[in-house]
């Protein structure tokens, strides 16, 4: 089976292309879901991360305070390393099976999407790499629009992130979303039946 790793830049319209892709029938996994089941109420997970950071980050209903713990490790470049190496293990071993099942199943392609996929350098571990990317000016205008942020705001969020022209230099194909939903599906198959030709 052939692993496709599926990333972009922040409002480039990943999670859309990941939908195209399940119109499809390709199995597409999103790590942002993988991330909150290995610290759901109940999980070891939960139990590691509460240990380490107290019950300040345990929400009324036993939920991890998403919000509390963020704004901690925002602060504390020690703290973000010890969640990573709480969380990132689990998410990876979740991963891993998810892939083993989808082989087991008999699929020719399986997909992750994740954000940081080029920041952790998890890129790695898949044999093709699909970039959503859209030009700067875009990007700002999409994600004033969803998050409801100035300009400034919008332009600090993208600079959180690696360059996209990092991202772009690394992938296998890319998928450029700077027009309407039309013209990302075009795009999409495109991208799609080039990884496909290539693989």
């Amino acid at each position: 089976m052939r692993t496709i790793g599926l990333t972009g830049g922040i409002a480039c319209g990943k999670s859309t292309v990941a939908a195209l892709l399940r119109e499809r029938g390709v199995p597409v996994l999103d790590a942002d879901q993988v991330a909150r089941a290995v610290v759901a109420p109940g999980s070891p997970g939960l139990a590691a991360v509460l240990a380490r950071f107290g019950p300040a980050i345990q929400a009324a209903d036993g939920s991890l305070d998403r919000k509390a713990l963020g704004t901690l490790v925002f602060q504390d470049e020690g703290a973000r390393r010890d969640l990573e190496g709480i969380t990132h293990p689990l998410i990876f071993a979740a991963m891993q099976a998810w892939l083993a099942e989808q082989a087991d199943q008999g699929a020719p392609v399986a997909v992750v999407e994740a954000a940081l996929m080029v920041e952790t350098g998890s890129h790695r571990r898949y044999d093709a790499l699909l970039v959503v990317a859209a030009s700067p000016p875009v990007q700002e205008a999409r994600l004033m629009a969803r998050e409801g942020m100035d300009a400034a705001t919008a332009r600090r969020w993208i600079a959180s992130q690696a360059p996209l022209a990092d991202k772009v230099a690394l992938a296998d194909a890319v998928i450029w979303n700077d027009g309407d939903t039309a013209a990302l599906r075009a795009a999409t198959e495109a991208a799609w039946q080039a990884l496909s030709r290539s693989g």
